[in-house]
């Protein structure tokens, strides 16, 4: 599987500054490795309806931490013999 980034906002980088330090360290430790290797699926993961399609929720106790993917484009590509430069691009 791919091991996707996560970009903390200005505002969770606020926020964070005042949570406690057992709980941080619970989502540094525990949370954001789960997010790292499958952001999509999870125990306690799960993908809003409506107003909210596109964002995610993990629930970490009493808290909730809401975050969207974004999966980027890559752009590959390789040499055959038979056509020359072929260009791919795989949306992940």
């Amino acid at each position: 599987m791919f091991d996707f980034k996560i970009a903390e906002t200005k505002t969770f980088k606020k926020l964070k500054e005042n949570l406690d330090e057992k709980l941080y360290n619970k989502v540094k430790n525990v949370v954001y490795p789960q997010l790292r290797s499958n952001p999509y699926f999870g125990a306690n993961i799960k993908k809003l309806k409506g107003e909210f399609e596109g964002t995610y929720r993990f629930r970490v106790g009493n808290y909730r931490l809401f975050y969207l993917v974004t999966v980027k484009k890559c752009l590959s590509s390789f040499l055959n013999a038979n056509i020359g430069k072929v260009h791919i691009i795989i949306e992940l």
